[in-house]
């Protein structure tokens, strides 16, 4: 299986509708591989929170449309990152789409956990309550966004439902890159699963964004990492190599506690 992450840079000089078809262009590049993901956010920038209102879009608007278009034209599997979603009741959401290489949505992901401390999106967003996965031909993926990647448990939970590439985008700073690439190694060797973790370039709002978008297998070794600039990361790599794994090396098997949250399949 090939993956293509994208890790874009989020210019505050550059329109969102410039972006959305940049985005697209680099999606079309990506014709001939399996799975192409983009980071958190890129549309307006993770940080920019004072630009999340008035950029905020029904779930059905330009950015779905955009991405629908650009999966169908690339005809690949994409994970088109998130966006800020406003709600029928005024709402509004980090919410992440998967579309299949015919351009139907597969899938949306409102993020659980949102990110700060009382302030910024924890406060202007509401908190997604499901745990999401979508069925590929050659793989299983469960979704995630960028400080879930904190929450070892939400991980889990995405394993008990079958997933065996655990797929991140974000908008991580470069303050805490050395977390971004601890976190994702724990989460694929502890779930023994892949971890496909794309990150945003640039800086948003003033936080410069850590890029470093990163592969690693389910033995934790990093099979390719991107550099601090925009940057398409492709990686080849067997999905079965997950349940080679957990058959080898059972210790998915031992486990004592657990933690059942509801979970959309699709």
């Amino acid at each position: 299986m090939r993956a293509s992450l994208i890790q874009i840079a989020v210019d505050p000089d550059e329109s969102v509708h410039s972006r959305r078809e940049r985005a697209a262009s680099l999606i079309a590049a990506q014709r001939g591989v399996d799975l192409v993901v983009l980071p958190e956010l890129w549309p307006v920038g993770a940080f920019s929170y004072t630009e999340f209102e008035a950029e905020a879009e029904p779930l059905h608007g330009p950015t779905h449309d955009a991405m629908a278009k650009a999966a169908a034209d690339a005809g690949v599997w994409l994970h088109a990152g998130s966006f800020v979603e406003r709600d029928a009741d005024g709402t509004l959401y980090n919410t992440t789409l998967v579309f299949t290489p015919e351009g139907e949505r597969a899938a949306a992901y409102r993020k659980i956990h949102r990110f700060g401390f009382d302030a910024g999106e924890a406060v202007m967003m509401g908190a997604g309550d499901e745990l999401v996965t979508v069925t590929l031909p050659q793989t299983t993926l469960g979704l995630a966004t960028c400080y879930d990647l904190r929450f070892p448990e939400m991980f889990r939970g995405l394993v008990d439902a079958g997933a065996e590439t655990l797929v991140v985008s974000a908008g991580w700073p470069e303050r805490r890159r050395a977390h971004w690439t601890l976190l994702a190694q724990a989460r694929a060797v502890e779930n023994q699963a892949y971890v496909l973790a794309v990150g945003c370039a640039g800086t948003h709002a003033g936080v410069p964004q850590a890029g470093h978008s990163i592969v690693v297998d389910p033995w934790g070794e990093v099979l390719a990492e991107a550099g601090a600039d925009e940057e398409v990361l492709t990686v080849e790599f067997d999905p079965a190599k997950a349940a080679t794994t957990r058959e080898q090396f059972p210790a998915l098997k031992d486990r004592r506690l657990g933690l059942a949250p509801p979970v959309t399949r699709v």
